[in-house]
């Protein structure tokens, strides 16, 4: 195996994305990257794939390789010229790269591609690009394949919750009675008579010792930028100092979270004690058995608590507004079989969510040790 010292613009050439405006991005086969990944679909591609999308500011290191044609965003710059360079090893040499980039911008950090272009780089031959892909790849397919389990799984539970409590073909529904769209037994209640509804808090950024402890703290990127139902962690974390002086309050394992401000409407079930910021309105129900029903009850009506939720600056949703919505409680036997069905989708949700954890850990700490020669390949 041999290395080259070069520039990284000798290795690769880079470009601004391309303009689109967000109502564009509905339809059609084409993904559109933009520098947090794919974030919509269109008709048109600007790019033939394979392509490696990288975001410029902001987001600086995160990195895509898209197996197909795309429209990469102008919030991003994609590789225009990938000069020999394989171009699955390409996303990955990108990511090493970034990690270590120093960002030109003192407030928000980016990078010009001209100025990347100039960073002084080692490059494998072509055969060792192709083991070291191999590798790294070999992590990223195990986790798309667990996300696709993940996707089937939320989906499977979504359309059991459909059938029985919209559609109203639950077991035993032929003998039932049902008056006005609702089923004999079934009782309407307020959220406030069958939930806890706890709010969140952060503590003074200024102060050091509130931070960095091991209290799993929860801001709504945390859930909106996740496409798992099951949250296992946060990306910053508090100490007791930082709780006890702000007004963030722990909330227990299975509790459900609902963004409540700017990005309404986001639902995450957590597996541990947390807390969170206030963007939230924490969810917990008084009986057990009706969680997962109230989970997708909530679910279902997003665009019945976005219209609740009110605001000039940014909409948000106040916990006396939800605490007074109605929801139509099944009876205690048809929650509990919900529950049993739903909460094995949930579990295998959850450990699957774990398994991408752990793959993505090995996987980057292999990433740096492959790039820099340190094992060989």
């Amino acid at each position: 195996m041999s290395w080259v010292d070069c520039q990284l613009g000798d290795v690769l050439t880079l470009k601004r994305g391309y303009d689109l405006p967000a109502r564009q991005r509905k339809e059609g086969p084409v993904p559109v990257v933009s520098s947090s990944g794919i974030t919509g679909c269109h008709n048109e591609a600007k790019v033939q794939g394979p392509a490696v999308v990288t975001g410029r500011y902001g987001t600086l290191g995160n990195v895509y390789y898209v197996d197909r044609d795309c429209w990469p965003l102008n919030t991003a710059l994609y590789v225009v010229d990938f000069k020999e360079t394989l171009p699955r090893f390409a996303a990955y040499f990108l990511r090493n790269t970034l990690r270590d980039f120093k960002s030109d911008k003192a407030a928000v950090p980016g990078v010009d591609r001209n100025v990347l272009h100039r960073f002084d780089v080692r490059v494998p031959d072509s055969s060792a690009q192709k083991a070291i892909a191999s590798i790294l790849s070999a992590y990223d397919d195990l986790i798309q394949n667990n996300h696709r389990r993940i996707e089937l799984l939320e989906r499977a539970a979504r359309l059991l919750y459909k059938e029985w409590f919209v559609d109203l073909r639950f077991p035993g529904h032929d003998e039932t009675t049902i008056t006005n769209g609702v089923p004999e037994g079934w009782e309407e209640h307020r959220i406030n008579d069958v939930c806890d509804t706890v709010g969140g808090g952060t503590p003074s950024t200024k102060v050091s010792e509130y931070w960095n402890g091991n209290i799993t703290w929860i801001v709504p990127s945390d859930v909106t930028k996740t496409d798992c139902l099951v949250l296992l962690d946060s990306k910053r974390k508090i100490t007791e100092r930082g709780l006890r002086s702000s007004s963030a309050r722990m909330v227990p394992a299975h509790t459900i979270l609902m963004t409540s401000r700017a990005s309404v409407g986001y639902f995450a079930l957590v597996t541990s004690e947390v807390c969170t910021n206030q963007g939230f309105i924490n969810i917990v129900s008084h009986d057990d058995h009706n969680r997962l029903y109230l989970l997708f009850n909530l679910m279902s009506r997003v665009h019945e608590i976005r219209n609740n939720a009110k605001g000039t600056t940014y909409a948000e949703i106040s916990k006396g507004r939800f605490r007074q919505m109605q929801v139509v409680l099944p009876p205690a036997t048809l929650a509990r079989r919900f529950a049993d069905m739903v909460g094995s989708n949930v579990k295998q949700i959850g450990c699957l969510a774990r398994s991408n954890h752990l793959l993505a850990q090995g996987r980057d700490l292999l990433l740096p040790r492959l790039m820099n020669g340190e094992i060989p390949v």
